[in-house]
């Protein structure tokens, strides 16, 4: 009889390790909502909304040989997972792919596509009629929402802040000083090594005064909480012997368990595995992942598997508009690479892969 595998969470690793073990097994995807969230290009949505278009994708034609049930998992164990409307899914092998949350408008609250809708034209018409919009956090997302607005709109005032005092300073010097450099080009005014004492909200942007710890107050039209995200996890929290860690991620084994139950997994944004939390991060575990769920579904025991290791310095793509940015793989790359590799946003590509035809309207949207 083949072995059963249930992925609970249809996010960009969700998606993909179905559509890797499909044709091999059978796989039954569990997801909440009715749309995958393509968050890669929702930064750019916030100064051009017609990318909704194309960044929500329906999960119609996701898969090919394989079940996507829509519904909220409730709990899980060794056996399989439960559902809010009574339903349960067994399976010989459980994935948490949960992923995490973030401020709004850059996911969605639960499942809630058309409240992202909704913020999203709110969150627009706001920083279009802003003079001075302030970006707390300057980690991929604010140094992406700060190039966006320069390039799109550059007659506004935009001051991006962070506690550190250097940008990405996990990453070579190179790499965030040449960001930096492009920023103050662009006429971002960097606010760096001050915190900001009296932050309202993390949920989604609002207007008001900010106080720094140096005693600055900066009064904005618009203010994005862009502090980084968290897991959510919560699902896990009953399952024997779990450990929550920082930003809720559930700490895992060497073979990306995190439980005593030896069948069920965790990957991705959820995962504490010491890969950042981010699409590229958390790829090298998708490989690692399907070879390891191949290898015990034949019965062999996974720890005569080499065990998981997190990439030393996982890929990023940082751009600044569509024709500015900097990417780092294995070294630093300018304007050049980075247009190419994410100016688009892979927006034709991930469209394609969900069975989506792309209108000649919608693909013109991507085009500044």
């Amino acid at each position: 009889m083949q072995k059963r595998i249930a992925i609970v969470g249809g996010g960009a690793f969700g998606i993909d390790l179905a559509r890797a073990l499909e044709k091999k097994v059978d796989v039954t995807l569990i997801e909440q909502r009715s749309h995958f969230i393509h968050t890669p290009a929702m930064v750019r949505a916030v100064v051009n909304p017609s990318l909704l278009n194309l960044a929500l994708i329906p999960y119609d034609n996701a898969l090919r040989h394989s079940k996507i049930i829509r519904g909220r998992a409730t709990r899980i164990d060794g056996s399989g997972v439960d559902l809010a409307d009574g339903s349960r899914i067994r399976a010989d092998f459980i994935v948490i792919a949960t992923g995490s949350t973030y401020a709004a408008p850059f996911k969605a609250i639960g499942d809630d596509i058309e409240g992202l809708r909704a913020i999203n034209e709110r969150t627009h018409k706001a920083v279009l009629n802003a003079k001075t919009i302030a970006i707390v956090g300057a980690g991929a997302v604010g140094v992406e929402l700060a190039g966006e607005i320069a390039f799109a709109m550059p007659d506004k005032k935009i001051v991006l802040i962070s506690n550190k005092t250097t940008l990405f300073p996990n990453l070579p010097k190179k790499f965030g000083h040449a960001l930096l450099n492009k920023l103050k080009a662009a006429e971002v005014e960097m606010i760096l090594g001050e915190k900001v004492k009296n932050l309202a909200r993390l949920d989604m942007p609002y207007s008001g005064t900010l106080t720094l710890s140096n005693g600055r107050n900066i009064e904005a039209d618009i203010i994005f909480p862009v502090i980084g995200a968290r897991a959510n996890s919560k699902i896990l929290s009953s399952l024997p012997g779990i450990q929550i860690g920082h930003s809720n991620r559930v700490k895992v084994d060497q073979w990306l368990r995190p439980s005593e139950l030896p069948n069920v997994f965790a990957a991705g944004d959820v995962a504490y595995t010491g890969d950042v939390m981010t699409i590229s991060g958390a790829s090298r575990q998708l490989h690692w992942l399907k070879k390891a769920l191949l290898h015990v579904m034949i019965g062999k025991p996974i720890k005569t598997l080499k065990p998981y290791t997190p990439w030393k310095i996982a890929p990023i793509g940082v751009p600044l508009g569509p024709k500015k940015g900097n990417s780092y793989i294995f070294m630093t790359f300018g304007d050049r690479v980075t247009s190419c590799l994410k100016g688009r946003l892979f927006l034709g590509h991930k469209n394609k892969a969900f069975g989506r035809i792309i209108s000649e309207g919608d693909r013109s949207s991507y085009k500044y």
